[in-house]
């Protein structure tokens, strides 16, 4: 399993040669390199006895036959800009790997690789693409189809890419992108559940002023009200197990070194697996980012959600078989809650779903410096095995 886990490694930083960018992984839905990339795992996966494919949506798929239903193994293949080598193309290298180190093995039921074409949303503003299409909700853009004939595929076949009615349960390998297991010491984590996000715009407007000639007592500053509702969110996460919350961008405006800043507009990102807790803290902080206005005076608070997405668990069986088949590997046992959404939350409402994390060093990802450990990978396709196992 070491020197498959190795392999598996250098087929992912093989595929991160493919891009559009100098500098890291550049890789969006259908763009050029996509070619490549269906490829370099088409033809490992005819090597170990699958037949391959590509659907009208670009997803890559390699199925080992079998006589009943199948287990769908699956990730992505697009990256963000910029990106690294493992996010999503890992789970699906691990598909691969699993079926080689399966070898003529019998099994009752098929397995299906699935390289979803896109699931980062970064080409055209629309996330889970591949996915969706596979469970029959992609709702077909102009400029989606365009890219679709462009590619060489005929987006008249969309129905087609449908997944297997008799799909038995969907599966996805995935490196944390967080620190969390590696804070742990631990190589992998059962993900119970992928936490629902709330998103919003938030302004605060006040009045902008010259900095030298109004004294502080006649000041209506946009941006020190919105600084000090920045510590609230920050305060309350720490107070609140489970949440995140996030001020991620900040727009000042005039934003000129003496003048008073009128006009700050950002964004709330809340995350939580519970949704009433998501839910409580948002209706939390607004009402927070509203006292501060009345007792600033002058500062009007506006704020609008633009994205609303509930928690999705996993399959309670697929749960506790990862977490059975991470014990018969001779691993640690830790679940955990997924704080980035994946191609999973999708599926798992079309088919039973159930997802492994792998370590991921420094916890980072989104970034040429994304890694894993041999040890970690080697360490999921010995649980992947024994989890096929007791699928069957």
């Amino acid at each position: 399993m070491t020197e498959l886990a190795e392999r598996v490694i250098a087929c992912c930083r093989y595929l991160a040669t493919f891009t559009t960018s100098e500098t890291g992984t550049t890789r969006t839905f259908l763009s050029p390199p996509m070619h490549d990339v269906h490829r370099v795992l088409g033809d490992w996966m005819r090597r170990v006895g699958m037949s391959v494919s590509v659907d009208a949506v670009g997803n890559l798929r390699g199925v080992r036959a079998g006589k009943c239903g199948s287990v769908i193994i699956g990730s992505h293949l697009d990256t963000v800009p910029d990106a690294g080598a493992y996010d999503g193309v890992l789970g699906v290298v691990l598909g691969v790997a699993l079926v080689e180190a399966l070898g003529d093995l019998a099994l009752p039921y098929a397995i299906e690789v699935i390289g979803f074409s896109e699931e980062e949303g970064v080409r055209f503003g629309v996330p889970f693409i591949g996915s969706r299409a596979l469970c029959g909700n992609l709702e077909l853009q102009p400029e989606m189809a365009a890219a679709i004939t462009e590619f060489g595929l005929n987006p008249k076949e969309l129905p087609q890419a449908r997944m297997d009615p008799d799909a038995l349960a969907y599966l996805e390998f995935h490196i944390e992108q967080g620190p969390v297991l590696e804070s742990l010491d631990l190589p992998l984590g059962v993900v119970e559940s992928i936490v629902g996000q709330s998103r919003l715009h938030v302004t605060f407007e006040g009045v902008a002023n010259h900095a030298g000639t109004t004294p502080a007592h006649l000041r209506h500053d946009g941006l020190t009200a919105a600084a000090e509702w920045i510590g609230i969110v920050e305060k309350h996460m720490q107070a609140q197990p489970g949440l995140v919350a996030t001020v991620g961008k900040v727009e000042v405006q005039p934003n000129a070194a003496n003048v008073i800043p009128g006009l700050v507009q950002l964004t709330l990102d809340v995350r939580h697996a519970s949704d009433g807790e998501r839910q409580s803290a948002v209706d939390h902080l607004l009402a927070e980012a509203t006292a501060l206005c009345a007792r600033r005076r002058g500062i009007h608070l506006r704020y609008q959600p633009y994205l609303q997405q509930p928690a999705v668990p996993m399959s309670a069986n697929l749960v506790t078989l990862f977490s059975l088949a991470v014990e018969r590997a001779g691993y640690p046992v830790h679940r955990m809650c997924s704080g980035a959404g994946h191609d999973a939350m999708i599926v798992a409402d079309t088919c039973p779903t159930g997802m492994l994390f792998l370590r991921s060093p420094g916890g980072i990802s989104h970034h040429p410096d994304e890694s894993v450990l041999v040890s970690d990978v080697e360490a999921a396709l010995h649980t992947g095995l024994k989890l096929l196992d007791s699928l069957a």
